[in-house]
């Protein structure tokens, strides 16, 4: 065959080169920013960009690839020149990618949980590499709102895909529906083993204007601003502190919503109840007049503890009103008749508490009821 011959089969077989193919380089050599490479069988030569290796900007290419080492690569384009066929831009990244996508698109099918490394924020979230570059957008980063991208940075953080279009190369992630599934999961754990009315321990694990999230068994539930202390709390950060460890009791089980309600103060006595533990119904004590109504008089019988005498409790003689007989201020003293702890009331009265009076009045009552039935047995006899 002549050499003419020859030159024009070997040109016949020749790879012919476009963009979109992948095809097999042999590296020819390795410059500080690109790596240049000839195509196998098709005389074709071109370079691959530092951003087309990798998706690591601070990699060192020439300790990533040797001369003659041979790879797929994606072709981009042609870089256009003097030269017969031009010279081509080559990725790598690009071949990854396809793979990837190939790979994600199952997984995206699936439902299915992968991982990724987090290499950059940009505006509105975070690039992660997931065999291919994903977005995860600040919002779907955790279900709390993130201020601070930084943090996450090098971490590898497990993701689901919520979009992919491998056509448009858009591949959108979120951790926060992994945090929710885990946190329902969690809560049904716990929850089953919880009912109203359990006391258990707790760390603070976050604080807000309105109350305290409290970590029970990997679950948050919330100490409302109201039930952290019997007294009043401005802010729930002037009496606890994040990681600080507490004893709370279960007031609230929601599973449709999947929330806990917690108090910390349920967890002591209350003022009522220390105030009334020397307490006993029968005892007669002396206590401050603080307040009138139509009904009857609020006496303090202990320090913020008042307890009502009834208007017919406060004199054996009838007492149109309390404010007759009493005034604001006045010591008076006072017969303990009822202590109820869950309504918080104490029944009380001043009659009762002085036995003279009540022996007096009642010899009174006793002659008129003689009176009586002198005069209806005379009507009888006539």
């Amino acid at each position: 065959m002549s050499e003419n011959n020859q030159f024009l089969d070997a040109l016949a077989q020749m790879q012919e080169v476009k963009a979109g193919d992948i095809v097999d380089v042999n590296v020819l050599s390795v410059e500080d920013g690109q790596i240049n490479v000839g195509v196998q069988g098709a005389g074709v030569e071109g370079v691959i960009t530092r951003r087309d290796f990798t998706n690591d900007r601070s990699v060192n290419l020439r300790d990533e690839v040797k001369l003659g080492d041979t790879f797929k690569v994606y072709v981009v384009r042609r870089a256009g020149g003097d030269k017969e066929n031009g010279e081509f831009f080559f990725s790598v990244t690009r071949v990854k990618e396809r793979e990837a996508y190939d790979k994600l698109q199952k997984d995206f099918e699936e439902g299915k949980t992968i991982e990724g490394k987090v290499t950059s924020s940009v505006r509105g979230g975070l690039l992660v590499d997931v065999g291919t570059r994903g977005f995860l957008p600040a919002s779907l980063i955790s279900n709390r709102f993130v201020s601070d991208l930084k943090p996450y940075i090098g971490k590898t953080i497990k993701v689901k895909i919520t979009e992919i279009d491998p056509a448009k190369n858009r591949l959108i992630l979120s951790h926060k529906e992994l945090i929710e599934e885990e946190r329902e999961q969690a809560f049904e754990n716990v929850a089953s083993q919880l009912v109203v009315g359990d006391v258990v321990e707790g760390r603070v694990s976050r604080l807000t204007n309105f109350g305290s999230f409290v970590d029970i068994g990997g679950v948050d539930g919330l100490v409302h601003i109201s039930e952290i202390s019997y007294k009043h709390v401005d802010k729930p950060s002037d009496v606890l502190k994040v990681g600080q460890d507490v004893k709370v009791k279960v007031i609230g089980i929601d599973n449709d919503r999947h929330r806990i309600s917690l108090s910390i103060k349920q967890t002591e006595p209350s003022p009522f109840e220390q105030a009334t533990s020397s307490l006993n119904e029968g005892d007669v004590i002396e206590g401050e007049v603080k307040s009138l109504t139509n009904f009857g008089a609020f006496v303090e019988v202990a320090d913020g503890i008042q307890g009502l005498v009834h208007v017919s409790e406060i004199s054996y003689k009838h007492v149109d009103k309390p404010s007759d007989v009493l005034t604001v201020g006045q010591k008076v003293k006072v017969k303990v008749l009822n202590i109820d702890p869950s309504k918080r009331r104490i029944s009380l009265s001043i009659k009762q508490a002085d036995p003279e009076n009540a022996s007096s009045s009642n010899d009174r009552p006793r002659a008129r009821r003689s009176s009586n039935m002198t005069i209806i047995n005379r009507k009888q006899k006539r």
